[in-house]
């Protein structure tokens, strides 16, 4: 029975695609983006998160760890992460919800029950199921067992991918993806690799041939300021992504600093603390100039 790793599935999402979707979000990816806001889909692994806010020192997480592997420190329960297996025992004993594990194996059969659910909805507004992450290419058997299970239902699949796989995996899911939603950061390829922690040279290669087969695609680009804002890297990404065929838009994404919290629940530093959303008009401004390549040029998902 093929099964794969889900760190949540997201009732109707109105940004992952056309319509109302459920998208189902996979653990693992090769990048490690410093703008992150999935901290928790990096690591092809289940993870423990911890809201300390939240934790009101009741003792119920150490009655109930039967690997003894939390302990009281300065008056706060503190994990052994040598001790801990990741069994959830605390999770499900901690009254205040301070515990949680991101990470649920999961069955080709559960995660369609869930999308199957929504069907309805797909119908009415023309959407369906994404599949994104992390990374969904990084779970290539399991990925291609539900889309295939979604074409076999009928419903419209997406595919949210930063495109760093190799080639003959993407090239054997993109029949039955209906829509990637294929993101490119960084045109240049030594600050990409001071960013992301990859080269782009795959990426671009692989968006190239998917283009030259007759995929759909929508490119989307996360917009950090102070990281790939400026006019010289937009400009060229608009360019090369006006060069190619197929592909139907282009899609900023504003950054957000909602993710900080999620780094400090799992006791990561978080990088940019310092980066502010785009001012008010940004967007906008960027959309404008972008447009004059002759893209259809949104904002937002």
């Amino acid at each position: 029975m093929t099964t794969g790793l889900i760190f949540d599935i997201k009732k109707f999402s109105v940004h992952d695609g056309p319509g109302i979707r459920t998208t189902v979000f996979f653990k693992g990816c090769p990048l490690r983006c410093q703008w992150c806001h999935n901290p928790e889909s990096q690591r092809l692994g289940r993870e423990r998160l911890i809201r300390t806010e939240r934790c009101i020192r009741c003792g119920a997480c150490l009655a109930a760890c039967e690997q003894e592997a939390i302990s009281w420190v300065d008056g706060q329960p503190v994990t052994d992460d040598g001790r801990c297996i990741l069994c959830g025992a605390c999770v499900a004993e901690c009254h205040a919800g301070a515990r949680e594990i991101a990470g649920r194996r999961m069955t080709v059969g559960e995660v369609m029950a869930e999308v199957e659910r929504d069907i309805a909805f797909y119908d009415e507004s023309g959407g369906g199921v994404t599949f994104s992450g992390g990374e969904p290419l990084m779970q290539p058997e399991f990925l291609g067992a539900l889309l295939q299970a979604s074409r076999d239902r009928g419903i419209h699949t997406a595919l949210d991918t930063c495109g760093h796989a190799p080639w003959p995996v993407l090239d054997a899911v993109r029949r039955v993806v209906d829509l990637f939603l294929y993101d490119i950061k960084i045109m240049d390829e030594t600050r990409h690799r001071q960013f992301t922690g990859v080269s782009n040279d795959l990426i671009l290669k692989n968006l190239e041939a998917l283009s030259a087969l007759g995929s759909r695609i929508v490119v989307r680009v996360p917009v950090i300021p102070g990281i790939n804002d400026d006019e010289d890297n937009l400009r060229r990404l608009a360019a090369y992504v006006a060069a190619l065929p197929h592909v139907e838009g282009l899609a900023l994404l504003p950054y957000h600093a909602t993710a900080t919290a999620k780094y400090e629940r799992l006791g990561l530093a978080y990088s940019l603390r310092e980066v502010r959303p785009p001012p008010d008009g940004r967007m906008e401004a960027l959309g404008q100039m972008l447009q004059a390549h002759g893209l259809e040029v949104t904002i937002g998902g």
